[in-house]
């Protein structure tokens, strides 16, 4: 007997009762009351109601231990956050949802914080900034040393409370209502006990936000609470959504191992154990990450779970140990109170003792597919939290921006529902329910997910897991509806999808491993597999990753923190100005049509080459069928150098020419420049960066090519952060007030000021500037600045010199101690690297 399809709606009694809202928010942890506050804040007199599985205080926020990750310190900057977690989404992130991430994340945070969450403080009352895994720089704000998620769950739980925000809880969501034309009009949901409100019912609501959290309770070890279920993907694929990227599942590499066979939610050992100091090492006290990654034992979640597996394999062990001895136990007991309780529940010391850690389910990288306002493909139907696809993790999450974009997403989410007001029509019958799972499969469903679709996969593996979850699907008893079937076919419906594409994606990536695809494929798997379900099932579709140029290339140009379709775009104006109606009419009289040839991009001076994959975007429009590399962005090159050579069709390759050198003399110019002005303070410890003095149209790839040489990149726009000049000053009446208006205008806003004279500098100092800008000053001046901070003993503000710097002088500002040299020269006047195409015969 076949077994039964996957249900497009859940068996249950009709609703025995009715509950109007405006919003709808599915789930109680940070992206959920987020955006229920949020909301409120932006329309007090709609009616807003939170539906949770459990009590308002529970979930998966209050798990999370490690912290949460924004730029928050001067020093650091969005782009270096942007580039830490572009590499960890191993070329599937959203460019553009990164940046939405790093640059909205700081604000955000500081919500937070206004709205009553206590992070933990350094003695002078800075914010204690931590550093994991993936991270290059200390960004993590954390709590209780260990216990962010149960002070962000406390702070946010009453301020829902006090806003007077209904709340439903012990209910479990079974299904979305539609009006005729398809769109979101409320939930159907089960109340489990008894009150007022019990047993089935539905909530009619002109929008509908799923944060229901992730789905570890997939398989049989995980760091996920019971009630992570998968029921909002689940729901989501049931009403016809598109979900996203389920075939990476984050295994968290250092899980406390409690012993053979031991299943359920397993005590996770953060990340920030290792950000702090501790380090991975085999039975034989072998520190097996060295050599693995350069970031040794903090590389990001899957290198680091991929080696642990790897070691566990060689070695016939289940486990590995993590080693933080040289803390002392007043370290452990101070900054990670929680884990050393839960280490000495279980007998172990970790002040004396190796801790035993292995890999365990830990974070849904993909889920319910959404747009950067939170949308779904269903219109009025949101998603935020870990189960929604943003764009933001690709194929691994950097660890601790899970917090953070359940923060800047459910913000947006509130916004666009505020901004759009959906009005749907009057809720219609759904489509016909089916059967539901056996209850009792569930314990079978999660041991052959573990065994076959967890961090280790094959075809084989795969294939008897989809086997094994088709048989738990058939059972030859009627299944009751409660909340048991209900979950199981829930697990069990993401399960299948899980699988599904898992076996379809046929390369590893991530926190994708396969066996026997061992490599990563960027020619035929740099995309996404999406999924839908409808009566006639399971439908998977793939679609690739920057779509308007090679999946290669625009993986490189990701990777790089540039957005493929901005650069296709340029490329696109570049061409259109060159061409004109009639084309390259030289090039179309002189070269027969099918001639052929190969060209090299030469370099005629020394210098620093950037741009390269840019360029050979343009070749590539243009019909060149192969190009291959002889240097990479940011290597120092020599006149004579061959830096590509591209084989291809004569006439498109000469077409191309001058658009593809005219961005990499350009772009390489801007990086040989820079390197000079670093190796000019090497040593210092000051950093060079660049300003928003770029030609229109090019400043990401300006910026993408300062970093080439070596700098560091200033604000992207004027919305990043305020930054008071000197006009600024004599509009508003001073550089005080100037600074005051623009806190009252915009209070969550990093405000970075600029002054041109000594004794402007304690005055903006006490009103709080996070980065100020010595203009103009001498090197005398700028070290009695430098000074002044030192002894104010203001550890969070930052001194950039600015203007009327030169080559010749930057290694004396640099040594007085400021933090940047701000050099406008580096984009605005760079000269261009010579470079050529020698066309070969």
């Amino acid at each position: 007997m076949s077994a039964p399809a996957i249900p497009m709606r859940l068996t249950a009694p009709d609703p025995g009762w009715t509950v109007e809202a405006d919003v709808v928010v599915v789930g109680s942890g940070i992206a959920g009351l987020t955006v229920a506050l949020r909301h409120a804040e932006l329309d007090p007199a709609a009616r807003i109601l939170v539906v949770t599985k459990d009590e308002l205080s529970s979930g998966s926020t209050r798990w999370a231990q490690g912290g949460i990750a924004a730029v928050l310190d001067p020093r650091d900057t969005p782009e270096e956050h942007l580039s830490d977690t572009l590499l960890a989404g191993v070329g599937l992130c959203d460019v553009g949802a990164v940046r939405t991430l790093v640059t909205e994340g700081p604000g955000a945070v500081r919500r937070l914080i206004a709205r009553g969450a206590r992070f933990d403080r350094t003695a002078d009352g800075e914010l204690q900034l931590t550093r994991e895994g993936g991270h290059r720089r200390r960004r993590i704000v954390h709590a209780g040393g260990d216990a962010t998620g149960a002070e962000v769950q406390r702070a946010l739980a009453e301020a829902v409370r006090a806003a007077s925000i209904e709340v439903i809880e012990h209910a479990l969501v079974l299904d979305l209502l539609k009006d005729a034309r398809g769109r979101a009009r409320g939930i159907t949901l089960h109340v489990m006990g008894e009150g007022a409100r019990d047993g089935v019912g539905a909530v009619h609501a002109r929008a509908v936000v799923l944060a229901t959290g992730g789905m570890g309770q997939v398989y049989a070890a995980t760091t996920n609470p019971a009630v992570s279920t998968g029921d909002g993907v689940a729901l989501a694929l049931r009403a016809g959504a598109v979900v996203r990227d389920l075939e990476f599942v984050q295994f968290h590499p250092t899980v406390l191992w409690l012993g053979e066979g031991s299943t359920g939610q397993q005590p996770l050992i953060s990340e920030a154990v290792r950000g702090e100091g501790a380090f991975l090492v085999d039975h034989e006290n072998r520190r097996f990450m060295a050599g693995v990654h350069e970031l040794a034992d903090l590389a990001p979640r899957d290198v680091v779970a991929k080696a642990i597996t790897r070691t566990m394999r060689e070695t016939g062990r289940d486990h590995v140990y993590l080693d933080g001895r040289h803390f002392g136990r007043e370290k452990w007991e101070s900054r990670f109170p929680t884990i050393y309780a839960v280490c000495r529940d279980h007998e172990i010391d970790p002040a004396t003792d190796l801790v035993p850690v292995a890999p365990a389910a830990h974070y849904a990288s993909g889920g319910v597919r959404t747009d950067l306002r939170g949308r779904t493909s269903i219109e009025g139907l949101y998603a935020c939290g870990e189960v929604a696809c943003t764009g933001v993790h690709g194929a691994n999450r950097l660890a601790s921006n899970s917090l953070l974009e359940g923060l800047v997403f459910a913000e947006r989410i509130a916004e666009d529902i505020h901004a759009t007001r959906p009005e749907p029509g009057e809720p219609v019958t759904g489509e016909a329910a089916s059967g539901l799972v056996d209850p009792r499969a569930r314990l079978r469903v999660q041991g052959h997910m573990s065994a076959g679709a967890g961090v280790l996969r094959s075809r084989a593996s795969l294939h008897s897991t989809a086997r094994a979850l088709r048989d738990a699907r058939w059972t030859p008893v009627a299944v009751p509806p409660c909340t048991e079937s209900w979950e199981a076919t829930n697990l069990i419906t993401v399960a299948t999808v899980l699988t599904g594409v898992a076996a379809a994606r046929l390369e590893t990536r991530g926190s994708h491993w396969r066996e026997d695809h061992a490599n990563r494929d960027d020619d035929e798997w740099l995309g996404h597999l999406d999924v839908t379900l409808s009566e006639e099932g399971l439908r998977m579709t793939y679609v690739p990753h920057g779509d308007a140029m090679p999946e290669r290339l625009a993986q490189e140009l990701t990777s790089a923190g540039l957005d493929p379709s901005e650069v296709d775009a340029l490329i696109d104006r570049a061409l259109a100005e060159d061409l004109q109606e009639e084309g390259d009419v030289t090039s179309l009289a002189t070269i027969p049509a099918g001639q052929r040839a190969v060209a090299d991009v030469v370099a005629r001076k020394d210098g620093v080459v950037a741009g390269l994959a840019v360029a050979e975007a343009v070749f590539v429009r243009l019909g060149a069928a192969r190009a291959e590399r002889g240097v990479k962005d940011g290597e120092r090159v020599r006149a004579g150098d061959v830096l590509m050579t591209v084989e291809g069709p004569v006439r498109g390759l000469l077409t191309a020419e001058r658009t593809a050198l005219n961005l990499l003399t350009h772009l390489s110019g801007v990086a040989t420049l820079t390197c000079r002005w670093v190796e000019a303070v090497s040593g210092t410890g000051t950093r060079v960066r660049d300003s928003r003095k770029t030609l229109p149209g090019l400043r990401a790839l300006e910026k993408y090519a300062v970093r080439c040489g070596g700098g560091v990149n200033h604000r992207m726009s004027l919305s990043d952060a305020a930054l008071i000049k000197d006009n600024h000053v004599v509009a508003a009446g001073g550089v005080a007030e100037a600074f005051r208006l623009v806190r009252e205008r915009y209070p969550d806003l990093p405000i970075e000021v600029e002054i041109d004279r000594l004794d402007q500098l304690e005055p903006v100092l006490d009103e709080g500037a996070e980065l100020v800008l010595l203009d103009n000053f001498t090197v005398e001046a700028t070290a009695r600045a430098v000074n002044i901070v030192k002894n104010r003993q203001v550890n969070r503000v930052a001194l950039e010199a600015s203007g009327g710097l030169t080559l010749e002088s930057a290694r004396d500002v640099a040594e007085t101690g400021v933090d940047y040299l701000a050099v406008g020269a580096l984009t605005h006047s760079a000269p261009a690297l010579d470079i050529a195409l020698d066309l070969r015969g």
